[in-house]
């Protein structure tokens, strides 16, 4: 995907002006599609003692971490969902061991939230998104 598949089409390409539009604008509406899906996965995850911190991935490509559990070409939306935990997040690298301590401080409470690690062409990072 380019830069400008991922900000949204210019004016030129449509032949109407239009605003460039951010990615997380689709990724907003789709968590909001997701949310009882994740949720459900989040409890799945925490009540079977898997995790007390799942981390969901955001993306529009692939990536190899996590778990699928909702597919963008299945469900016709903008985004793949993967689920994952902190601790393969450690194991992985993504957070370092010394990072881990301040990254449980700033853990929004995953009944209320789904912690979001959102991967874009330009980098990635943690969103808290409530659920519905």
């Amino acid at each position: 995907m380019n830069r400008e598949e991922l900000l949204g089409a210019t004016p030129e390409d449509s032949g109407a002006p239009k605003k460039n539009e951010s990615p997380l604008v689709s990724l907003e509406k789709d968590l909001e599609f997701y949310s009882d899906a994740i949720k459900e996965v989040s409890v799945e995850i925490m009540v079977e003692g898997i995790s007390a911190h799942p981390i969901f991935i955001a993306h529009q490509h692939e990536v190899s971490i996590g778990e699928l559990i909702l597919n963008k070409e299945e469900l016709n939306t903008d985004w793949t969902i993967q689920a994952s935990t902190l601790e393969e997040f450690v194991e992985k690298g993504i957070i370092n061991k010394e990072r881990k301590e301040p990254f449980l401080k700033a853990y929004k409470k995953p009944e209320n939230f789904m912690c979001v690690f959102v991967i874009v062409p330009e980098g990635a990072n943690f969103v808290y998104f409530p659920y519905k």
